[in-house]
């Protein structure tokens, strides 16, 4: 008895640990919604953000879409030709990547390499006092630190996911039109006819800029809270990496059932 009152104390401490590390966040997500706007009056900032976070993320994007729109051409391939329908690989590949993967994988390997790095600046900055120094020369971290490395996030993921869909759909007519034989007409014109505008791309695209928000917050969050030590920095990235990776697969979840549900 006594092991089971443990169980739920330990159970009922990790609940209320979670509802105040989400209350937190909303309290520092208001915070930083008042400097957004005024971010952009140094858009040099901004612009810095973008490259470090999305150009030096490109390689490991390319690469990855490049190897998921091989194995769904490939996969596909076998799947369809066993219903004499190989001729709608290309609208497969196309809208499996832009409605779901390009978006969700794009979004967690952004996560890991690049929000990741995000927090652990931010804890660094925090850690050596960079922060408290710039407060004592009157100038506000949330808007000189904070808010550019949350839109070079939010703008670079989108970006990010759009290269993973392109470059994966010509991955899937590498293996499917280059090596397996498909047509190459019906692999573009497949793509054309059946995919829409606002539903595919436009939702593909909605997605990907919700998946960059949750973790541009979540990163500047963690680092910002972090607690200014070295185990503090180590568990302020592991819990952006694991945090993020759970916003970007629940969110899709809800999106996808908002979306694309019946």
């Amino acid at each position: 008895m006594s092991r089971l009152l443990e169980a739920l104390a330990r159970l009922g401490r990790l609940m209320i640990g979670g509802v105040r590390h989400a209350g937190a966040m909303a309290l520092f997500a208001l915070d930083l919604a008042w400097v957004l706007i005024p971010t952009w009056s140094r858009p040099r900032d901004v612009a810095q953000q973008v490259y470090a976070a999305g150009v030096l993320s490109l390689v490991i994007i390319l690469v990855a879409g490049g190897f998921v729109g091989l194995v769904l051409g490939l996969q596909g391939y076998n799947i369809l030709s066993t219903f004499n329908a190989s001729e709608s690989l290309g609208v497969m590949v196309a809208l499996s990547l832009v409605r779901e993967l390009g978006p969700v994988v794009a979004a967690l390997l952004f996560a890991g390499r690049a929000g990741s790095a995000i927090t652990a600046e931010i804890a660094l900055m925090k850690t050596t006092e960079q922060l408290a120094a710039l407060e004592m020369m009157a100038v506000d971290p949330m808007r000189r630190v904070i808010g550019p490395r949350f839109w070079g996030a939010l703008i670079s993921v989108p970006l990010l996911a759009a290269l993973f869909s392109l470059v994966g759909v010509l991955g899937g007519y590498l293996i499917g039109v280059v090596v397996l034989g498909v047509d190459a007409a019906s692999y573009w014109g497949q793509i054309g006819e059946q995919m829409a505008a606002w539903e595919d791309v436009g939702g593909g695209a909605l997605k990907s800029v919700a998946f960059g928000a949750v973790i541009a917050l979540i990163a500047v969050y963690e680092g910002y809270t972090a607690e200014p030590t070295a185990s503090g920095m180590a568990r302020a990235t592991t819990q952006t990496v694991v945090l993020s990776s759970l916003g970007v697969l629940g969110l899709d979840f809800v999106m996808t059932a908002f979306m694309f549900g019946a």
